[in-house]
């Protein structure tokens, strides 16, 4: 790998894998100094250099001053409460899907690494299965800037594949997401999410748009430009006028290591609530006044069971094992269901395999000997 600055000062330099999801590789400390050089007699007249603090000539301006009219209406799709699983590129366990009685597949596609012709095939390929599909449409990690005009167009053209929903970007309150330093609910809704949903309902009116989930955290203490705890977000998002432009709300929980209607007994200590799944989805809804359903497009247990150690930073899920992997998934499904306001429920995930810095094949409910004891679980 390479990177180049044109600036003096600190920087972290971070390392990531992309594929299907983001595997961390490291970071390393920089400090940059100033080139010592001779003034010419006559400077050059001055150009701007994109450094990563400044946003390129040729892209949007960060903020917009409100978002534009709703096309096509927004709120609930109707329907109750469906089941799907994440794969990876391909379906590669469509039986256990039907014996747990999914009927979603998701997939990421991660813009711009993934271009609508491949987007469109992900759809294709679900359909061929049986499956409604679930597109869920991120950016690169740690961007310095986004280009919100090529990203609504890209929206447009994905759509234009038929989904049957698609996940406007993930976890935008995180600067692994979103650029530091801007990070702000109005903006996400009046430069992505509003111009996004009008761009996907122009394409395809049936296709359900489902805000990105946030990551549950109270690290921040509130909503600052460098990062924003998904309570504070979510608010935000609302007063911003989300509900015009969403069919859901995206949210997100995989760091359980307690029973689904458990309200404390973390592993970790914490009382918080990201850490437990009911009082994730009320903050999620709550925080719009029940005006839009919920869509969990991540829920999984992870479970070292069969593949040893888990990395350090993973160590909280050390003790879940295989069999309350699958009790929490079918009783947090049961429990979804009778709420009457979760919409979606998409299980993290189906079939994964990396077994690394990031171990998703922990998460899988296809375990290592082929056997799917989640699948049993939620089918019976």
């Amino acid at each position: 790998m390479t990177w180049e600055t044109g600036d003096a000062g600190d920087y972290q330099v971070v390392a990531e894998l992309v594929g299907a999801r983001a595997s961390e590789l490291g970071s390393l400390d920089i400090q940059v100094r100033e080139a010592e050089v001779e003034e010419p007699e006559q400077a050059p007249p001055a150009v701007a250099a994109n450094t990563g603090d400044q946003q390129p000539a040729d892209e949007p301006t960060p903020t917009v001053e409100a978002p534009p009219a709703p096309a096509g209406g927004a709120g609930a799709d109707g329907g109750g409460m469906e089941l799907g699983g994440q794969v990876p590129n391909s379906i590669g366990h469509a039986d256990f899907m039907r014996q747990a009685g999914m009927t979603w597949v998701k997939f990421q596609a991660k813009w711009p690494y993934v271009d609508a012709g491949t987007a469109g095939a992900f759809v294709a390929a679900g359909h061929a299965a049986g499956f409604k599909v679930l597109l869920s449409i991120p950016g690169p990690p740690y961007p310095s800037s986004i280009d919100y005009n090529s990203y609504i167009s890209h929206l447009g053209a994905v759509a234009a594949s038929g989904p049957d929903a698609i996940e406007v970007w993930n976890e935008m309150n995180l600067d692994r997401e979103w650029p530091a330093g801007q990070i702000d609910p109005a903006s996400y809704v009046n430069n992505m999410l509003a111009p996004g949903f009008n761009a996907i309902k122009a394409a395809s009116p049936g296709t359900m748009v489902i805000t990105g989930a946030l990551a549950p955290t109270g690290f921040f203490g509130g909503c600052t430009p460098s990062g924003c705890d998904d309570d504070a977000y979510l608010r935000g998002m609302a007063a911003a006028g989300a509900a015009n432009y969403a069919n859901c709300i995206g949210v997100h929980h995989n760091s359980g290591t307690t029973s689904p209607s458990a309200r404390s007994g973390h592993v970790s200590g914490s009382g918080h609530y990201s850490w437990y799944f009911m009082p994730t989805l009320e903050v999620a809804s709550g925080a719009f006044g029940g005006a839009l359903p919920v869509c969990l497009t991540e829920y999984g247990y992870l479970t070292p069971e069969g593949y040893g150690a888990l990395p350090a930073n993973f160590n909280w899920a050390a003790d879940n094992t295989v069999a309350e992997q699958a009790a929490w998934l079918d009783e947090g499904v049961g429990l979804a269901r009778s709420l009457g306001w979760v919409r979606l429920v998409i299980i993290w995930n189906v079939g994964f395999t990396t077994w690394d810095t990031d171990p998703q094949a922990g998460y899988s409910i296809v375990r290592p000997d082929g056997t799917c004891p989640a699948c049993v679980a939620l089918g019976s």
